[in-house]
């Protein structure tokens, strides 16, 4: 009886329930909307941090930074001479940096691994390399100065500037390119600045490789310098043969070359230093007593975890996630108790017109609570409708987001500590600013955990109605039907 009367109510008042239930549809999308959309910001802000961090790490520990000493302007210094009896030379000069000038004696790195709650700890050097050339006419010229690459021109793998040096009876011209360099330990390639990237043509390093004069390149360096595995490129002086061609897993690369760590080591004359040291935790859930453990048992150090880089992350990824997290949520929030609202005060509204109805039921014998039944039974299908309506709406609208896939950019700011981005592979001075600004494909996921609660919401939303109709229903009376007799 209850399902006979269900169906022929229903089919009678189509349009009410249409209207009820659409108002429940819209909320319930833009619920669906707001949460994959800030899924998909969440995503993005993941793969920023893994673009930097490497796949698996938990956390960078660099050198603490330490206030610059008076004279030091921190920029390299270079030195041309050009011989009087040429009308023409070109010369050609390289510095190596460590970056930040921050390093960590590679001890520390067997420290860090001891410390509870550390699952394992990986050290890498990570250099800035800028590259001078200079072309001499008309004489004799000498150029010293202080003069960095800047590596804003044409994204990873440094940009080119000109420098002008002090001239003596003649005229220079200086190309000034900077890229990043990443010394890695190739006995544990899970952790560091070579795991978020997979080799896509060649190989990597094999762990007997750990002095070996062979290198690792990034897509873009390689793209642009037109290096291919087998080829050489030269660094300081030593010539190293390309054996792989490293493609980022998420964004753009922040590491150009890529050498066994003793090779880097030895171009940057710093044995046995580090300059960022990346550590897997045991449990996520201990990230944090980690992170104490190690600044309380090893001085002088700068524990930065994924959640103090995500702090840095501005631009309009920062922005968009900002809205959606607060402005975005609230709003479906108020639109779904607005929809809420409406479709209990439709429903109230529907039983005050079916007062014959109801008042007639109860005369033949229908108990209040019977009645009461029926009407949640009502608004329980109604808000399953709408339910239904709003996944359907809620998917088409993050189809549309991740068919669109606007471009986000994040810019990454430092944390303070000696390796610059929490040391992550970036490059050194004046290089992070452009290195640290990528762009990143918005997308909208719709989980199962969303769509179970948008069937929750719209089963809530018609208890709700139902609550609201079936109280106003539980207080006619036989009598009132005979009232609204004419």
């Amino acid at each position: 009886m209850f399902g006979i009367y269900l169906k022929r109510e229903l089919g009678r008042r189509k349009k009410a329930a249409l209207v009820i239930a659409l108002g429940l549809a819209l909320g319930i999308a833009l619920v669906i909307t707001v949460n994959s959309v800030s899924a998909g910001m969440t995503q993005a802000q993941d793969k920023v941090l893994k673009s930097l961090y490497g796949l698996g790490t938990d956390m960078t520990v660099t050198k603490a930074r330490s206030a610059p000493t008076s004279g030091s302007s921190g920029r390299p210094n270079f030195r041309f001479d050009a011989s009087a009896d040429d009308s023409s030379e070109t010369q050609s000069s390289d510095r190596v940096m460590t970056q930040g000038g921050q390093a960590l004696v590679s001890t520390v790195v067997t420290e860090v691994a001891r410390q509870k709650g550390v699952a394992a700890a990986v050290g890498a050097l990570t250099l800035n390399v800028t590259k001078v050339d200079g072309s001499f006419t008309q004489g004799k010229a000498r150029s010293s100065g202080g003069t960095t690459g800047n590596s804003g021109q044409g994204g990873p793998g440094g940009g080119d500037s000109t420098a002008a040096p002090q001239v003596q009876g003649g005229g220079a011209e200086f190309d000034v390119n900077s890229y990043s360099v990443a010394g890695v330990d190739v006995t544990d390639q899970t952790l560091g600045p070579l795991a978020g990237s997979k080799i896509t043509t060649g190989r990597t390093f094999t762990a007997a490789q750990t002095n070996a004069k062979v290198a690792v390149v990034s897509t873009s360096y390689a793209k642009e310098n037109s290096l291919k595995v087998g080829k050489t490129l030269k660094i300081s002086g030593t010539t190293y043969t390309v054996i792989g061609i490293a493609t980022p897993d998420s964004s753009e690369s922040t590491t150009d070359v890529y050498l066994p760590l003793k090779q880097a080591q030895t171009l940057a004359d710093a044995e046995n230093k580090v300059t960022t040291i990346y550590v897997k935790a045991t449990d996520s859930q201990q990230i944090d007593s980690v992170k104490a453990a190690i600044q309380k048992n090893i001085s002088g150090t700068t524990v930065t975890t994924s959640a103090d880089l995500a702090e840095t992350v501005s631009g309009s990824l920062s922005t968009a996630s900002n809205l959606a997290t607060s402005v975005g949520k609230w709003l479906s929030v108020a639109v779904l108790v607005a929809a809420f609202l409406v479709a209990a005060l439709l429903t109230s509204s529907a039983v005050s017109r079916r007062v014959r109805e109801f008042g007639t039921l109860k005369a033949l014998g229908w108990p209040s609570r019977r009645v009461t039944r029926q009407v949640v039974g009502e608004s329980v299908v109604n808000g399953l409708l709408g339910g239904a309506l709003g996944i359907a709406l809620g998917l088409a609208a993050a189809y549309t987001v991740t068919a669109i896939s606007p471009e986000l950019t994040a810019q990454l700011g430092s944390t303070g500590g000696g390796g610059g981005m929490g040391g992550g592979p970036g490059g050194g001075p004046g290089q992070q600013s452009a290195q640290n600004t990528m762009e990143i494909a918005l997308t909208a996921p719709v989980s199962l955990t969303t769509i179970a609660l948008a069937v929750g919401l719209a089963v809530t939303g018609g208890l709700i109605a139902g609550a609201m109709g079936g109280w106003r229903a539980s207080r006619m009376r036989p009598a009132d039907a005979l009232r609204s007799v004419s």
